[in-house]
């Protein structure tokens, strides 16, 4: 099975990983961290979106706040799919993270889940994954139909409480 890579641009990220890596294991995805910047190591940071692709990875996630060209910067290096996850910062509250992302050329696509969505991007990458394993489309499936089935349980719950 192919790898996601969680390239953090800043130690201080850390804690932004868990849901995401949270969401990996409970899907048996295998994963790589690594703390790479934009700003303060360019060069390692497109070496090893360069060789990503040929290390096993099959997707990326860039986790960045406040100028978050991280995932540009690696985007830029590979063909890989690279899926940003902007995080909070003191400085707009993250909004500085999103619009430091979103404008990214024609050419060079960069997905965008929320501030501090780390379970969306991982989930984002699970699909990626799911569409050439069926192993994982299936835990995919079980998934989607758990929050399904928990979702009608609610319904059912609140319609009972509240409905005259």
């Amino acid at each position: 099975m192919k790898k996601i890579a969680i390239i953090m641009g800043s130690k201080s990220d850390e804690d932004k990983i868990k849901p995401a890596v949270e969401v990996l294991d409970s899907f048996g995805v295998e994963y790589e961290v690594r703390v790479l910047s934009a700003h303060r190591t360019p060069e390692a940071a497109a070496d090893f979106a360069a060789h990503a692709r040929d290390n096993g990875f099959c997707a990326i996630i860039a986790v960045a706040g406040k100028a978050a060209h991280l995932g540009g910067v690696l985007a830029a290096a590979t063909t890989l799919p690279v899926v940003a996850l902007p995080v909070q910062t003191s400085f707009l509250d993250g909004l500085d993270s999103v619009l430091s992302i979103l404008p990214m050329p024609s050419g060079v696509p960069v997905a965008v889940v929320g501030v501090n969505a780390g379970a969306n991007a991982a989930l984002t990458c699970v699909r990626i994954i799911a569409a050439f394993d069926d192993a994982v489309n299936k835990k995919y499936i079980e998934y989607v139909n758990t929050m399904r089935d928990k979702t009608l349980s609610d319904d059912e719950q609140i319609r009972n409480r509240y409905s005259k």
